[in-house]
């Protein structure tokens, strides 16, 4: 405790450094509340007590209670079971979005239920409703009899002596009671409540049945109407329980007492044993007919689900190429109906696509023997071109040495489209085999961009080259991968109306990818899913530099899956288009992504991109196939 300044204590802890005083107290002080005397005279001062208002008092945090062992368990057991209750929840959404079948018969048994709840609830209140009114009626007719016999015994009596008179109530009551039985009624007598006469008599009633089974409101009603009402109350049974009973009350006169209450007690047993009979039938027949409505709905659900199915697995089974299969048809209803037009629709399905397989056969046969045929001849015809187009400068005549000209420019041509044409003829013969080695891709794109530039001059545009700063080997066919490059590049020029074609080339851990934009024409979206059919132009009309036979793009897409990889394209009218090789860096090896976005806008513009700018900093993750071609 601090001391104060008359040496009495404050009754607050003194806090170091906080006090008046300033500094804080040494160890060595003597403790508050030590006598004066006998203390020595070198001792330090006594720092002064800090006021009460001042003092802070600081309780330390309580360190985390450690859980026990059963509240571990506790814990595992709820983690159990909430990870068991979400895995049920999770299947059983599962199977409901899967089954149309369950849906249907969940959904029938639901409505079923909820139709026999309400129509139960609604026969159980009739049938209550019937029983009350029947028995109120007998009651209330029963009542008005034994209150008209009441009347006459006490009009018969002149009462003098109220000993007797205590004496004949008691006997008039039990008589009004009657026999002991299931259905015996009891009977209340009450003063009442607008009787002003003195009397002596007492309220009382049958086997001493509580006074408060007369519910207020019917004792209002009997004294305010006059005449016979009744009201649905309860009685004590021996058991403590309360039982459901009919009330029926009048008004009497007793001689020299006045005017009394006077009410007949009857159970509702028996009514209460024929609800419950009705009760308990009904809820075994209800869930009875709500289970044999879901078996019906089980059966016809199955009658109309099973042909679905079967039609979807043989559509599954038509899309695989197994073209003979066919559903069963069995009657003559709508199922059947379906069934027979589904058949005829695979039938008619197989025999267009076996007649386009005949034609395509025959088209690459054709193409195959024109090709071997042309060969011999084009061979004979080159060399007698060259001869005639070296000797040119000896032809006297300008038209003739322009024809020389004119006919090594065609048949160079010529010989083009017949090498394009044996290519495509051995992809069809799937002949077609890749010379390996490893290459540097880079070097590829820089030597199809060295041969092109010329021409990408003559048409007023620029081309950026954009290399990976590391290496780009993979195991390629070099030869093929130029030619791909080599296609990309020339038709980039030739729609890029004069802008800046980009050549983009970068590397992942286990891709390579070349990535050619122009921004030019670009393609709508139905050009984009013909952009790689045989023989198909984006312009028939527009004039061509470097001619072409609409087979390159195929001929690169065969060799981009001859390569494992994927050959791309993206596209928008007015804005350009983007062509994507991606490769794998090992033969055989399953591509997942590439190293290059395809949609510009969904990485960094190509063209915003400096020169030399390493892959991987062009595009930190690898991209998923979006549009275009893959194996």
């Amino acid at each position: 405790m601090a001391e104060g300044p008359a040496g009495t204590s404050t009754g607050e802890p003194a806090r170091p450094g906080r006090g008046k005083g300033g500094p804080a107290a040494k160890a060595g002080a003597p403790k508050a509340g030590a006598p004066k005397s006998g203390a020595p005279k070198n001792k330090a001062p006594k720092p002064k007590a800090a006021s009460p208002s001042s003092v802070i008092a600081i309780r330390a945090p309580e360190p985390p209670r450690p859980r026990g062992p059963v509240r571990r368990l506790t814990g595992r057991i709820r983690r159990s079971v909430l990870s068991r209750i979400k895995k049920l929840l999770k299947k059983i959404r599962r199977r409901w979005s899967r089954s149309m079948r369950l849906r249907v018969v969940a959904t029938t048994m639901l409505l079923g239920l909820g139709v026999v709840l309400v129509v139960g609830n609604f026969l159980l209140m009739r049938i209550r409703d019937g029983l009350i009114d029947s028995r109120t009626e007998t009651a209330m007719a029963e009542a008005a009899a034994l209150t008209q016999d009441a009347n006459k015994l006490l009009a018969a009596n002149d009462y003098q002596d109220p000993a007797r008179q205590e004496s004949d109530i008691n006997d008039l009551l039990a008589q009004l009671q009657g026999p002991d039985g299931p259905d015996n009624r009891e009977v209340v007598l009450r003063r009442a409540q607008r009787s002003t006469q003195p009397t002596e008599l007492k309220d009382r009633a049958t086997r001493g049945i509580p006074f408060d089974v007369i519910p207020q409101t019917l004792r209002d009603a009997v004294n305010s109407r006059g005449r016979q009402q009744s009201q649905i109350t309860t009685v004590p049974t021996s058991s403590g329980e309360r039982e459901p009973a009919l009330a029926v009350g009048t008004i009497i006169n007793i001689p020299l007492s006045g005017d009394y209450e006077l009410y007949f007690v009857f159970p509702l047993e028996r009514e209460n044993q024929i609800l419950d009979l009705v009760r308990g039938t009904l809820l075994p027949s209800g869930l009875g007919l709500v289970l044999l409505v879901g078996g019906v709905a089980y059966v016809i659900t199955r009658q109309v689900v099973t042909p679905i199915r079967q039609a979807a697995k043989t559509a599954e089974q038509l899309a695989s190429g197994r073209l003979d299969r066919r559903m069963k048809v069995r009657g003559q209803d709508d199922i059947a109906r379906l069934g027979r037009a589904f058949n005829g629709m695979a039938a008619s399905l197989e025999r267009q696509i076996h007649q386009l397989e005949e034609l395509s056969r025959v088209q690459r046969r054709f193409v195959s023997d024109v090709s071997h045929e042309l060969r011999t001849p084009l061979t004979t015809i080159r060399m007698a071109s060259e001869v005639i187009h070296e000797s040119r400068d000896d032809l006297g005549d300008p038209i003739l040495r322009r024809s020389a000209e004119l006919l090594q420019a065609q048949v160079d041509r010529f010989e083009l489209l017949l090498g394009d044409l044996l290519e495509i003829s051995r992809f069809d013969a799937g002949a077609a085999v890749l010379d390996v080695d490893s290459a540097d891709v880079r070097e590829v794109a820089e030597r199809v961009v060295d041969n092109l530039l010329p021409l990408a001059e003559r048409k007023g545009s620029t081309i950026v080259l954009q290399l990976s700063l590391q290496p780009c080997v993979a195991q390629i066919d070099s030869r093929r991968v130029e030619r791909v490059v080599r296609n990309l590049v020339g038709n980039a020029i030739e729609h890029g109306e004069g802008r800046p074609i980009e050549v983009q080339v970068a590397e992942s851990a286990d891709a390579v990818a070349i990535a050619v934009r122009d921004h030019g024409v670009g393609l709508s979206s139905e050009e984009l899913s013909m952009v790689f059919n045989r023989f198909w132009r984006a312009d028939p009309a527009r004039a061509r530099t470097i001619g072409g036979t609409g087979l390159g793009l195929s001929i690169s897409q065969e060799d981009a899956h001859l390569h494992g990889g994927w050959l791309q394209v993206w596209g928008e009218p007015g804005v350009g288009a983007v062509f994507r090789l991606t490769l794998p860096k090992k033969v055989g090896a399953l591509l997942v992504g590439s190293p290059l976005p395809l949609v510009p806008h969904l990485g960094q513009e190509t063209g915003s991109l400096p020169a030399l700018t390493a892959g991987p900093e062009i595009e930190g993750q690898l991209e998923e196939p979006e549009v275009g071609s893959q194996p």
